[in-house]
């Protein structure tokens, strides 16, 4: 019962900070996902409902370094790349929608990493 309100308590947050973050096809929207053991990363354009890029730490590029090492390395490398696939379609800035999780650990990890990657938030 207890995991059945967190999980619902999430998503309400996460639909009251959808109010206010919107992206745009030149400034889509960079929305977190985050399970048990992976983090998935999207860059979505609303305003056409498509997703631009996504990255995960499921990619093929993290299975020779994903072994060994903690969630939070894999988050920043999830990060790393998402940030370069986004600049690799010409998109510098985005919106990043933490999807009513804390902005604390692997979220915040991810955030930092797609920062210095070159991404403006």
């Amino acid at each position: 019962m207890a995991k059945l309100n967190l999980r619902l308590a999430r998503k309400r947050r996460h639909t009251r900070l959808r109010v206010k973050v919107v992206g745009t096809a030149s400034r889509p929207r960079l929305c977190v996902f985050r399970s048990l053991k992976h983090i998935y990363v999207q860059a979505i354009d609303d305003s056409s409902g498509r997703t631009l890029v996504s990255a995960s730490s499921l990619a093929p590029e993290f299975r020779d370094k994903n072994s060994g090492i903690t969630k939070v390395k894999g988050a920043e490398l999830v990060g790393s790349l998402i940030g370069r696939r986004v600049l690799h379609k010409g998109v510098s800035q985005v919106v990043f929608d933490r999807g009513g999780y804390k902005y604390h650990g692997r979220v915040k990890a991810l955030a930092e990493a797609a920062r210095q990657a070159g991404l403006q938030f």
